[in-house]
């Protein structure tokens, strides 16, 4: 296979973008695995005490996660965001303005290989979400997984992450003054093995939880859709009944976590590695959909406002597709 190499006069900015968006690739799939390790060496030193009591500290902060986290301003306004930012770059486009005396579920669509657009505009300010939705703060939610790894979970949620345990996000939407944002990634790790150029499936057919969630606090839903988030990387054929997707189901099911054999561009050439391609990504944010606070709601209830929910998705996609380049003759395709 040819190799692209980067040309060596690129740029300072460029170069700057690029170590940016490669410590946001670590982070995301090596970092954990670095503290657990760490953890574990701590130990087994003669530093124990410290080990200890950082598993103390774990004990007392066990519901953190589930109560809002511990988010912090300082780290979502690092400058290296705005690096990540311009890289793609990334855009958060509104639509319309929100109450902040309400509470909101953002349906974030589609996952994505990594969820680029769903981290950067949602876990940093790089954006500048708090401008376009002033009294509003954004929490994303993430696999409750991650917060049972040492010193990973203390990192992730100063970005504003929390766990996306059902108790999770009664926490957020139930508080009595609003401006609180729910976002959830719909399709979840299943829709990430989807995640290619020019895919347009989504998983949301069977997921209501989150419409249920929404009746029984009376939080508003809000369709969103990140154009160019499934052009960031290539992925392996898996079609469904191939051995490639038996064996990434089988795993996703027993560890919760999905393993997407995808490919992108390297540090130093264009031609394979795991680092994003520079597509440009914008996340349109739609318009809310009322909801009437529904203490016990009924199947027909969660039914009925799963299918306004998939229309208001439907047409915050078609209503912009042009404008980011996507074909008149495509169209969502819901599974």
């Amino acid at each position: 296979m040819k190799i692209l190499f980067a040309p060596l006069n690129i740029p300072l900015r460029r170069r700057l973008q690029t170590a940016a968006v490669l410590q946001w690739v670590f982070s995301f799939l090596a970092l954990a695995q670095c503290c657990l390790a760490g953890y574990v060496l701590l130990c087994v030193s003669d530093w124990w005490v410290l080990a200890a009591l950082y598993a103390g500290w774990l004990y007392l902060d066990r519901d953190t996660p589930t109560s809002g986290g511990r988010r912090s301003e300082w780290l979502r306004n690092w400058s290296v965001w705005k690096h990540f930012r311009d890289y793609f770059p990334l855009n958060l486009i509104k639509t319309v303005d929100l109450d902040p005396g309400s509470n909101y579920i953002f349906g974030f669509h589609p996952h994505g290989v990594l969820v680029a657009g769903g981290f950067g505009n949602f876990c940093t300010e790089a954006s500048g979400f708090t401008s376009l939705f002033p009294g509003m703060t954004p929490y994303l939610l993430m696999l409750p997984f991650w917060f049972r790894v040492p010193f990973f979970r203390d990192y992730i949620m100063c970005g504003g992450l929390v766990s996306s345990e059902k108790a999770s996000l009664s926490y957020l939407l139930s508080a009595p003054r609003g401006g609180n944002v729910a976002v959830v990634a719909i399709g979840g790790a299943p829709e990430a093995l989807d995640a290619r150029p020019g895919a347009l499936t989504l998983q949301i057919l069977h997921r209501k939880g989150f419409i249920k969630l929404a009746l029984k606090h009376g939080a508003q839903l809000v369709p969103v859709f990140s154009f160019g988030e499934n052009e960031l990387f290539d992925q392996m054929t898996n079609p469904a009944g191939s051995p490639l997707r038996w064996l990434q189901d089988h795993l996703q099911r027993l560890m919760g976590v999905a393993l997407p054999m995808f490919t992108g561009r390297g540090v130093f050439q264009y031609s394979f590695g795991l680092l994003p391609y520079r597509e440009p990504i914008h996340t349109v944010v739609g318009r809310p959909i009322p909801v009437v606070q529904t203490p016990s709601p009924t199947k027909d209830d969660i039914d009925c406002l799963h299918s306004l929910y998939l229309e208001g998705l439907t047409t915050v996609f078609e209503d912009n597709k042009d404008n980011y380049g996507i074909a008149p003759d495509k169209h969502l395709h819901f599974i």
